[in-house]
């Protein structure tokens, strides 16, 4: 990966998720976190991988996300000063539900002990 594409990734995660926190509200009991950015190598198109916390809530906030991918996608583009500004795709992540697994299974094991 190109160092301007690593750069244009950082970037773009910051303004998507200062737009997110701005603009979106997925209630008090949900937590958004942006895991990172993957921009093609002509910076046309940027998957955003997404995490949800409870992991039983990731459709329904992704549904939100991508309903209101064209407002945030043109805030994003109103605050890069560049050009082509890449489309931007939400990609839910499963290491929340990983997580969560992991996290029953000790607990498990805690009452066993």
């Amino acid at each position: 990966m190109s160092h301007r594409i690593a750069r244009v990734n950082e970037v773009i995660k910051e303004e998507v998720g200062r737009i997110i926190l701005e603009q979106e509200d997925f209630g008090s009991e949900v937590f958004l976190t942006i895991l990172s950015v993957d921009s093609s190598p002509d910076l046309t198109h940027s998957n955003i991988m997404v995490s949800v916390f409870p992991s039983k809530k990731s459709q329904s906030v992704l549904k939100i996300l991508n309903h209101d991918i064209f407002d945030i996608q043109q805030e994003l583009n109103k605050k890069l000063n560049m050009r082509p500004v890449p489309k931007i795709r939400f990609v839910l992540t499963e290491t929340e539900e990983e997580a969560e697994k992991i996290e029953k299974i000790l607990e498990e094991d805690d009452t066993k002990n």
